[in-house]
């Protein structure tokens, strides 16, 4: 049961921004060898993709068609304010994503979004995808499992969520999945971030 956030992660792909599938659907035809149905979201063939690396070293080449995705991606528009509310309330915010450095640093520089982060935990420096670089960003920011949170909107988000011992939020970017997702237990919803520090401040108050 969550007692206080006091910190939350995030993962730009479909959280802060909807990615397109092409760029990790190319990844995963031309380096891994995957001929099978393409995804119909950035995030479900972000995940896909990170399925395929989980026992194998992510290519050089795949940071290129990486940063063309942060180029297409459109970044949701309550982002900016919400972080920024979230900042002003205490609450440390960091980056954990088994995307590259690179892509990373052209999120965060595209959008003007570096500021409002305590750290940055990507495959590079956390030695890892999928839950390594949650483990890398807890570590770094000093946050303690049980009072921080991770937004995802995928079914391996929350999955991923429960191996790192943080609480998993759904976002509810398309109502149909968000339903389906609904019943793998997540700790919370909120249809978008602009919702967040609401939902911390709730949380707060049942403490």
């Amino acid at each position: 049961m969550l007692k206080g956030i006091h910190g939350i992660l995030l993962e730009p792909v479909g959280c802060l921004a909807e990615f397109p599938p092409e760029p990790f659907q190319e990844i995963a035809a031309r380096f891994l060898g995957y001929q099978g149905k393409p995804a119909e979201s950035g995030s479900a063939a972000y995940w896909h993709l990170l399925a395929l690396m989980r026992d194998l070293p992510a290519p050089n080449a795949a940071q290129e068609l990486e940063i063309q995705g942060v180029n297409a991606a459109n970044i949701y528009e309550d982002v900016r304010p919400a972080l920024a509310e979230l900042k002003a309330m205490g609450v440390r915010l960091a980056i954990a994503s088994s995307l590259s450095t690179a892509a990373i640093v052209r999120f965060l520089d595209r959008h003007s979004l570096a500021e409002f982060f305590t750290g940055v935990s990507e495959r590079e420096n956390s030695g890892g995808i999928i839950a390594a670089p949650l483990f890398h960003a807890l570590r770094s920011a000093s946050l303690v499992p049980e009072s921080t949170i991770y937004l995802t909107d995928t079914v391996e988000g929350i999955q991923t969520a429960r191996i790192a011992g943080v609480h998993p939020i759904l976002i509810m970017n398309d109502p149909d999945e968000s339903r389906r997702l609904a019943a793998q237990d997540p700790a919370g919803g909120v249809v978008s971030l602009h919702e967040l520090p609401d939902f911390v401040r709730l949380i707060a108050a049942q403490k």
